[in-house]
């Protein structure tokens, strides 16, 4: 019995091994390399915001968790912001060559939302959502992740993620589907 046990013991320990990282796990580490990216002014920092996000909403199973997730995000990006920023910017050049050769920038976005991830397996949406609506370049990000960083309240701008697709076969009369990612932080905790 106890032979059979350890047995089984092993076999779950070695296929949850080989399991892919939780969601939330997986979108706190895109944004603690967000975070590292942004305060080195990694030159494919915005192409790398655009993906993370999108792998962020893509991936979500429920709407609850993708709330979560955003936040789960922008609290990992803030401490990562923060923790370069203390030990002042240390190797960032070699952060900005790691930042810059990594795996995620071989995927491919879809305008549905749609992504095909570099070992090519692809991620669907659970509802497909207007890809270019959900993050636009910004030249003053640094400047204005430092202005928040330092104390300055953070603006939350409305981001409304519309699907096209479903509301070209529905009536005209009938409202297209939202799904509204609004969050009223004004200030990312730095405490874990």
């Amino acid at each position: 019995m106890k032979k059979i046990l350890s047995f089984l013991i092993c076999i779950f320990c070695a296929t949850s091994s080989h399991a892919q990282m939780p969601y939330i796990e997986e979108v706190r580490a895109l944004g603690a390399i967000s975070g590292q990216g942004l305060a080195c002014g990694s030159s494919k920092y915005d192409t790398f915001e655009l993906l993370a996000r999108a792998i962020l909403l893509t991936k979500s199973p429920s709407d609850k968790l993708q709330n979560d997730a955003i936040y789960a995000y922008s609290e990992e990006k803030a401490n990562a912001y923060i923790s370069k920023e203390m030990d002042g910017f240390y190797e960032c050049a070699a952060i900005n060559r790691r930042f810059d050769n990594q795996e995620i920038f071989k995927a491919v976005l879809y305008a549905d939302g749609t992504i095909k991830m570099p070992d090519g397996k692809v991620l669907t949406p659970r509802k497909p959502y207007d890809a270019t609506m959900i993050y636009k370049k910004n030249p003053n990000s640094l400047k204005e992740a430092q202005a928040i960083y330092n104390g300055r309240e953070a603006k939350i701008l409305k981001v409304d993620v519309r699907d096209d697709t479903i509301a070209a076969m529905q009536q005209p009369k009938t409202p297209q589907p939202q799904i509204k990612l609004q969050n009223s932080v004004s200030r990312i905790s730095r405490k874990r």
